[in-house]
């Protein structure tokens, strides 16, 4: 699962399509919590990240969600840039 950027102790990745279901979405980690985030909504699906963790994800969401809508459609994924 290829890593797409790091912030604040949070870890976000995002599977390749084959092996992944819609609707497009990330994996947050932290530590030893996770989360499912829709790309498009940016509410998490899935997972017990706690909720700063969850707002931060959210924050980087909202400011990257076209160029991971593009990745997921695309396949071509990179890295962004991290939350500051």
């Amino acid at each position: 699962m290829p890593e797409i950027t790091r912030f604040y102790g949070i870890v976000i990745k995002m599977f390749f399509k084959p092996k992944e279901h819609e609707p497009s979405h990330i994996h947050a980690i932290y530590g030893e919590y996770v989360g499912e985030f829709n790309v498009q909504t940016l509410e998490m699906i899935e997972g017990d990240l706690p909720q700063k963790a969850q707002d931060l994800v959210k924050e980087w969401l909202e400011k990257y969600k076209d160029d991971l809508q593009e990745m997921w459609n695309t396949q071509n994924i990179r890295k962004l840039p991290p939350l500051k």
